[in-house]
């Protein structure tokens, strides 16, 4: 035996470099050979089994044409474990020898050795056949090698247009359709899996085809498998691990079948089937089942509603993908009104996201060691973004705004219900629409999915509402709409910003990475922006009021303001829509909940106004403050923003003489300026500060810098480090359009912030 392993890690070392194998392909079959089964074991005793090996190993005749058995039934424990290790060697070899003649980079001539030794073991050894009786072995190691193995071999046979083996077609539909009599699904559903992972990875142009000729053998009996492991009940089984480790296996095969749904373009009902039938998937969540269990089910919920199953398996980017496709667009419409229609049957009043932390090490927590309670807050992303994006792709397709409004108040409101608990301090204290950054906080990705989705489902909302109503009042009814269930997309950007910190450079990394969809929900809200810049403004008033230390009230000072203007003068536009906004939401707490502070009360600080002043007369200020009528104007210092106390070095400057130097033109320095051009601190209508008594501020006091200047001033920071980087080629893609859209809005933003 030792003779004959020595054989095999030697052929195993040729394999692996790719090395050309000289000796007759039956001779490296008669090792590779696993020539294991029960029968075998049974009539073989283990001194044959040894002496077999010992005299092939001294003779060689290269004309074997089939390889003796080889039974591994040995006595004494010594020869037991070298027969296993033999054999996983064997497994080894042939996996390694599978995988180079796959490859691309191996030697022609290697390749058509290792082609051909694969080819007799598939036909005269029927090697396929061994492996699969290789599933009930008790090494659990030897059983997942040979499976591992199988998956290779059939991946062959469908690469090289080799008729799939009847045995494992046999032995797939037999333990699929007999689920509940089956101990061997379980290697079935990963072998299958372990295949179509293959077939995604794979470079070649046909993958739809080789997709389509490995399922058609089993496309109607996933549906009876689908049937049988759902409609089971959960409670009532005795084996429940089984239950677990079949929908586990099962849920990670059903993901693939969504994406070469999405990706690839086929139509079998087994790729469909979730689709079909979402509503078994669903009830999984209501078992009292294992709480990784659900996590699983719910992000496999979530990622069939973005379109992002599979996509680590995929080189290509699913928008490049993607075209238009009704039929899977009706599929994802029937997921998104299962989900909505379980939350409405009280799913989330089922869903417990309490119970033990989750860490590498496992769920246990060591004596000594704290234990952090904590609700799951992967389970809390997931279910809030399934129902954001379930209501997005449902009101694609409404036309009612009524309608829409009835849902938006139902599943917002159980959604919202659902978060309450689990968000400290609670969302009472807050706008309501700051849920989606405190929920996302630790997910960028999902945040910005569901930033999207409040953008579409507020643009879908008002458009319907524009078409259907022309009441004033009417329309200010939708918007209060869009604050009371927590979608209003300015109130979700504005709290995006402030937890970034008004920060251009984290704009500018969202939008140089590929991994969110930053690029494509900042184009759509820029456009939003521009025709809606009257909301914007407003909600950015009361978000600075309800951040300020000290109570003003506003009514009080829109009334003198509306006295005054019955003698010589016109209230501004942009308070009056304030006031309303005010008067809208007043049904939120986001100041207090005590009856002695209003919440329709403005907060302004005297103490915070001279902070403000004496804060604008520091060299950091100053650099926000620097106005210049020409490029000229500009002087290059330091680069370095940290010198900034003691140089009073702006990196405005820097900015403009680095896009100087580049473009040749003060024009379009002028243009992209870090700082508004024309624009003063703060709209001029707004310039006299409020003291607490509403009356008129001393000349002394500046008023404190507002949520929508800091805004504005980051776009304008973004819209240089952009337009820098174009110039020098830096940027990853086209930016013009971009680039268009933050200058119209910081035209906007001008236009709105002059005099009256």
């Amino acid at each position: 035996m030792k003779a004959f392993y020595e054989v095999l890690e030697q052929l195993y070392k040729k394999v692996l470099l790719g090395a050309i194998l000289e000796n007759d392909s039956h001779h490296y079959t008669f090792y590779l050979n696993p020539a294991f089964s029960d029968q075998d074991c049974s009539t073989a005793t283990s001194l044959e089994w040894m002496n077999t090996f010992g005299i092939q190993c001294k003779h060689q005749p290269s004309s074997v044409k089939v390889a003796p058995v080889a039974p591994v039934c040995l006595k004494s424990t010594s020869q037991m474990s070298s027969a296993r290790e033999v054999m996983l060697l064997q497994l080894t070899v042939m996996e390694v020898m599978i995988t180079r003649t796959l490859s691309v980079e191996t030697e022609f001539h290697a390749k058509e050795k290792y082609r051909d030794i694969i080819k007799i073991l598939l036909e005269s050894a029927e090697v396929d056949t061994k492996l699969i009786s290789m599933f009930q072995n008790l090494d659990k190691l030897l059983s997942h090698m040979a499976a591992k193995c199988l998956a290779l071999l059939l991946y062959f046979q469908l690469k090289e247009k080799i008729t799939l083996s009847n045995s494992w077609i046999a032995f797939c539909q037999k333990n699929l359709s007999e689920y509940s009599e089956s101990d061997q699904v379980i290697y079935c559903l990963w072998t299958l899996t372990a295949v179509i992972k293959e077939i995604f990875k794979d470079t070649c142009s046909q993958k739809a085809e080789i997709l389509k000729q490995f399922l058609t053998p089993f496309d109607t009996i996933f549906e009876v498998f689908y049937n049988s492991l759902f409609s089971q009940h959960f409670e009532n089984c005795q084996d429940t691990s089984k239950i677990i480790n079949s929908l586990m296996c099962f849920l990670e095969l059903l993901e693939l079948l969504v994406a070469s749904r999405i990706y690839l373009k086929l139509h079998f009902t087994c790729q469909r089937i979730l689709f079909l039938k979402p509503s078994c998937v669903l009830e999984v969540i209501t078992w009292p089942i294992q709480a990784f269990v659900k996590r699983k089910v719910i992000i496999f919920i979530k990622k069939c509603l973005l379109h992002k199953v599979g996509e680590d398996l995929f080189r290509v980017s699913v928008p490049a993908l993607m075209l238009s496709d009704c039929h899977l667009d009706m599929d994802m419409l029937a997921l998104a009104n299962a989900v909505l229609q379980a939350v409405n049957m009280g799913l989330l009043k089922t869903l417990s996201v309490h119970g033990k932390p989750s860490f590498f090490g496992g769920d246990e927590i060591q004596p000594g060691c704290e234990h952090i309670s904590g609700p799951d807050h992967v389970i809390l992303r997931a279910v809030s973004l399934v129902i954001m994006k379930s209501l997005e792709i449902k009101f694609q397709n409404c036309t009612s705004a009524n309608e829409m409004k009835v849902d938006l108040q139902r599943f917002m409101s159980e959604l919202l219900t659902f978060l309450k608990p689990h968000l400290q301090p609670s969302l009472q204290l807050h706008n309501p629409c700051e849920w989606l950054s405190r929920v996302f906080i630790e997910q960028d990705d999902d945040m910005l999915e569901a930033a999207k989705a409040s953008v579409s489902i507020y643009l879908t909302l008002t458009r319907e509402c524009e078409a259907t109503e022309s009441l004033t009042q009417e329309k200010e009814i939708c918007n209060h709409h869009t604050h009371e269930n927590g979608y209003n997309p300015h109130c979700i950007f504005l709290f995006f910003l402030k937890n970034i910190g008004f920060d251009s450079t984290v704009l500018l990394d969202f939008l140089i990475s590929s991994e969110t969809c930053f690029l494509e929900y900042f184009v759509r809200y820029l456009k939003l922006l521009q025709k809606d810049w009257d909301n914007f403004f407003t909600i950015c008033k009361y978000f600075d009021a309800a951040t300020s230390k000290y109570d003003i009230n506003i009514c009080g000072c829109v009334s003198s303001l509306v006295q005054d203007r019955s003698a010589n003068q016109t209230i501004p536009h942009h308070l009056t829509v304030l006031d309303s906004h005010v008067s809208a939401c007043a049904w939120v707490s986001w100041a207090s909940d005590a009856s002695s502070e209003p919440l329709n009360q403005v907060v302004v600080s005297k103490e915070t106004h001279i902070m403000r002043a004496h804060s604008l007369s520091s060299p950091q200020a100053s650099q926000s403050l620097v106005d210049y009528d020409s490029s000229d104007d500009s002087e290059v210092d330091s680069t370095d923003q940290c010198l900034a106390n003691s140089k009073q070095t702006s990196l405005h400057q820097e900015a403009i003489k680095k896009i100087q130097d580049a473009a040749g033109t003060s024009r379009d320095i002028k243009e992209l300026s870090l700082e508004p051009q024309s624009s003063p601190l703060v709209p001029k209508y707004f310039s006299t500060p409020f003291s607490v008594n509403c009356e008129v501020a001393p000349n002394n006091v500046v008023l404190e810098v507002g949520i929508s200047y800091k805004t504005v001033k980051c776009f304008k920071e973004l819209q240089v480090a952009i337009y820098r980087l174009q110039k020098k080629n830096l940027f990853p893609y086209n930016p013009t359009a971009l680039l268009k859209l933050l200058k119209y809005v910081d035209a906007i933003c001008n236009k709105s912030m002059s005099p009256l």
